[in-house]
């Protein structure tokens, strides 16, 4: 069958900085359905805004659209013109697997896929070219005559080798050069899937399991090897939940770049416990051309820090950024603002406790219910959300009732979090294009 796969647009901060990554998901759909004999086009609308404008929607006859939260009312307007034009249209992903409902009740979407879709979105292509009984499809969300129906989980992916690489010659893959790292064009990759850690703030756990499933190094070091020389990329970005989750994989990696005397630069997400447990992983890291890891160092409360779930403590976080700057590796820090019984007081020792950490980047975010995650559920049970406008889930807006602060105090909070860390006039501009969307955010929220 013809497929056309669309990557809604986003206006939050990356848009506005001009930062775009490849919709690997995607890529990883393209490839698996082009593997059994379809043919697949892929439109990403971060970079191409004007590709839909006048579409020639006889070219397919499957549209399928992907999307988090704050894209979904943009992939839901995808869904309406493809449905419009005549197509069966796929909606698939985070917000649409935990929100299938809401999705079909749309009246734009035939079908909700849930959960990793590369197989089941091939099954349900067979039966679509065959008029076949799309009720055994796994992960699969429909309605019919008005109700619900939803098929029986689909199974992750086991062995993440048998999927073909993405679909990377589907992409303009020149357009996605603005994101450096150390002033080198930096593209991502995907090495492992599912996460045992099931933070109350965070749905990966929920959509790909809490088995943690893994590529070989020998697979990851190839691809790292093709987007170098096809794609002309020499920096990566290991989009994995938790890369280091297995430290001697991690190792095998570095050996495996070193070994092959690759020139590339990377950053990763990791966690302060598996830092301050493998240094020996951090220096193999550094000599392999690691040069920044994302933490989510969330808050300087322990109170807090237990609420989310994190299992670490604030001791741990401080000693995890120290070993890593002792091997010249730069600290991305994560921290959330607006938490449900926090108070001004307790934010502003977040941000003493950001600049007394000396990380190189800190990044403040407003705590975000996101469909999927204990915390939605938590917040929807005790009447906390303020707001279900899906465009306002991105970390930037505040959507929650607090104990303690208002929508707007928590947002003011956040501005001033920015200024308090980036203050000196020669890091101000690191940020400013993020403060301009607070300050635009503002005047929406209730008081």
């Amino acid at each position: 069958m013809r497929v056309l796969l669309v990557n809604p647009p986003s206006r939050g901060i990356y848009y506005r900085l001009g930062l775009f990554l490849p919709p690997l998901g995607l890529g990883y759909l393209a490839a698996a359905l082009r593997e059994h004999g379809h043919h697949v086009d892929i439109v990403d609308l971060n970079v191409d805004r004007e590709a839909l404008k006048n579409p020639p929607w006889n070219e397919w006859e499957v549209v399928g659209v992907s999307g988090d939260t704050s894209r979904h009312p943009a992939a839901l307007e995808i869904a309406r013109q493809a449905k419009e034009a005549g197509k069966t249209v796929v909606l698939g992903s985070y917000h649409a697997t935990f929100m299938d409902a809401e999705t079909l009740e749309s009246g734009y979407v035939d079908y909700v896929l849930r959960g990793e879709g590369e197989q089941s979105f091939v099954e349900l292509l067979e039966c679509l070219a065959s008029e076949g009984d799309v009720s055994h499809v796994p992960g699969l969300s429909y309605l019919v005559d008005g109700v619900m129906v939803r098929n029986p989980n689909s199974v992750p992916v086991n062995d993440l080798d048998n999927l073909p690489p993405p679909a990377r010659d589907l992409l303009p893959m020149r357009r996605y050069r603005t994101r450096k790292l150390n002033g080198r064009p930096l593209t991502t990759l995907v090495t492992s899937r599912g996460c045992p850690h099931n933070c109350s703030f965070c749905s990966s756990s929920q959509f790909a399991g809490i088995k943690w499933r893994s590529r070989q190094p020998q697979k990851i070091v190839d691809e790292i090897e093709e987007v170098v020389s096809r794609y002309n990329f020499s920096a990566v970005a290991f989009m994995d939940d938790n890369f280091t989750i297995n430290p001697n994989r991690v190792r095998e990696i570095c050996q495996e770049i070193m070994r092959r005397g690759l020139d590339v630069f990377w950053w990763c997400f990791s966690r302060v416990d598996t830092v301050v447990k493998n240094e020996a992983m951090i220096e193999d890291m550094a000599r392999a051309g690691a040069k920044m890891i994302f933490l989510g160092l969330e808050n300087a409360s322990q109170a807090m820090l237990n609420s989310y779930g994190k299992g670490f403590t604030t001791d741990v976080a401080a000693r995890a950024v120290e070993i890593l700057k002792k091997y010249g590796i730069r600290v991305w820090g994560s921290f959330i603002i607006g938490g449900m019984n926090e108070t001004r007081e307790n934010i502003r020792q977040t941000v003493q406790y950001a600049k007394m950490l000396e990380v190189d980047i800190a990044e403040f975010s407003i705590l975000t219910p996101f469909p999927g995650t204990a915390l939605f559920h938590q917040a929807r049970e005790q009447q906390r959300i303020a707001s279900y406008d899906w465009s306002l889930y991105d970390g930037a807006h505040a959507v929650l009732n607090t104990e303690h602060l208002t929508r707007r105090e928590i947002a003011t909070e956040t501005i001033k979090a920015y200024i308090s860390f980036y203050g000196r006039l020669s890091r101000l501009k690191e940020v400013a294009d993020g403060l301009k969307i607070y300050l635009q955010a503002i005047p929406k929220l209730s008081r």
